[in-house]
């Protein structure tokens, strides 16, 4: 709890900057806790919902299944050697229990129960233990379309099979609902920092488009994407990719954004900015979009014509997110939301993924950008509470003043819940100016 009310602190306070960052030291004490509060008030929830009685996680150092690298403890940059994990529920008392069978303590939330001097073979071991807890259901990591869900390899499934007594090979099923279900599902605690992350994010958005760092007629898209990434490094933090900044004006032939050559230009006066970044902290992800406009001389805003294209993009989050409802699939929410947008006479194209534990998430995918009919499978999973999303997706608007069309793209952080959808930390609804005018960046 202490951790948690200093990131609150930070966010809150008017006098600390947002990119003050957690020492290394203060992240590990609450990511421990984060942990701790997922797996013992978290994952039995998931356990009875997906009717999984026993989790099997197997991985190694190197090649570390993707769940187990949500699990680790904040000590621990890989997995050491093999490292298997077993959590299991009895449906009748519900009592839940979570073990390690590693040759290492695995962190302070789950014991190790492999004593090495009693049992010097770690699968025998963990075929003991199986059997003493009798499950109905041995749940292991295989998915046939979400890599989420798919991290158990086939030396290790061979490894337990094998292992195991002929009735309990039987009992060997897909965890594939319970692995998609504990990456999406974001906690209370970690939405108390969630907001956090994303002003890191703007803020340092912020900075990059300003004259700070830009100087028109000078520095180029390359330029700023790589002052970005070496403001991370300097913060202490990581990206989860590489960011993209280009540029779309009136003398360009092409539609920008889909191609290479708008990401590397010189920026001028006149030119509609976009940025695509994301960082990672205490666990979980941001992915942001935003876009900015490079004031001309004697210019104090952007023309009206941006100013109203922007609009046009909000208009779209509007119809989009209002449809966000449980239980229903991305497909649908998509093809409605296309079908209510073109009504309008908005040209939406909507690519959201979600967001947490992973940048692209498991869970509901809401379209592709070159996907717009559907997305087999994962747009075929409903929608679930307590779920983040990175919510992306662009209008294209005809400029009479550039004769020409332009993308408006935008991406913002948003979170699905009991309460309806909100975002979780406003979106963007101005241009950021790079210019004398911008709030107080270049005084």
């Amino acid at each position: 709890m202490r951790k948690i009310l200093i990131i609150l602190s930070l966010t809150l306070s008017v006098n600390i900057s947002a990119q003050e960052i957690l020492s290394l030291k203060d992240r590990a004490g609450f990511i421990n806790d984060l942990q701790q509060d997922r797996f013992n008030n978290l994952l039995p929830s998931l356990m009875k919902k997906t009717s999984i009685d026993m989790w099997v996680l197997i991985t190694r150092e190197y090649n570390e299944d993707p769940i187990i690298k949500t699990m680790l403890p904040p000590t621990w940059l890989n997995a050491r050697r093999t490292t298997i994990l077993v959590f299991s529920r009895d449906s009748k008392t519900n009592e839940f229990k979570s073990v390690a069978i590693t040759r290492y303590p695995f962190g302070d939330n789950i014991p190790s129960i492999w004593d090495k001097d009693k049992q010097p073979n770690q699968w025998k071991a963990l075929r003991d233990y199986i059997v003493s807890q009798d499950p109905s259901k041995i749940g292991i990591n295989s998915s046939s379309y979400e890599s989420l869900a798919d991290g158990l390899s086939k030396y290790h499934y061979d490894q337990l099979y094998n292992i195991l007594p002929n009735k309990y090979r039987n009992r060997i099923v897909s965890a594939e609902d319970l692995a998609i279900a504990w990456i999406e599902t974001r906690t209370a605690m970690e939405m108390t920092v969630y907001s956090h992350l994303v002003e890191i994010s703007h803020a340092i958005i912020r900075e990059a488009f300003s004259t700070k760092v830009i100087t028109p007629g000078i520095t180029t898209t390359d330029d700023v994407v790589w002052w970005m990434r070496e403001k991370v490094i300097d913060l202490g933090l990581d990206t989860w990719f590489h960011p993209t900044v280009d540029v779309q004006r009136k003398d360009a032939s092409d539609l920008y954004a889909f191609d290479n050559k708008s990401k590397f230009d010189r920026i001028q006066p006149g030119d509609l900015l976009h940025c695509d970044f994301g960082i990672s902290y205490l666990t979980l992800n941001t992915d942001c979009q935003e876009l900015g406009y490079v004031l001309k001389p004697g210019e104090t805003n952007a023309p009206d014509f941006l100013v109203n294209a922007l609009k046009e993009g909000n208009r779209v989050q509007d119809i989009f997110t209002n449809n966000f409802a449980l239980g229903v699939t991305g497909n649908e929410i998509l093809r409605k939301s296309l079908k209510q947008g073109k009504a309008e006479g908005l040209r939406p194209s909507i690519y959201t993924h979600p967001l947490g534990t992973y940048g692209h998430s498991a869970g509901t995918t809401l379209g592709m950008w070159d996907s717009q009919g559907g997305v087999p499978l994962t747009g075929d999973y409903p929608l679930q509470h307590d779920t983040a999303y990175a919510i992306e997706l662009n209008t294209t608007v005809y400029i009479p003043e550039w004769e020409k069309d332009i993308r408006i793209m935008l991406e913002v952080p948003g979170f699905f819940g009991k309460e309806g959808f909100r975002y979780i930390n406003g979106r963007q609804t101005e241009l950021l100016l790079v210019g004398p005018k911008q709030d107080g960046l270049n005084d």
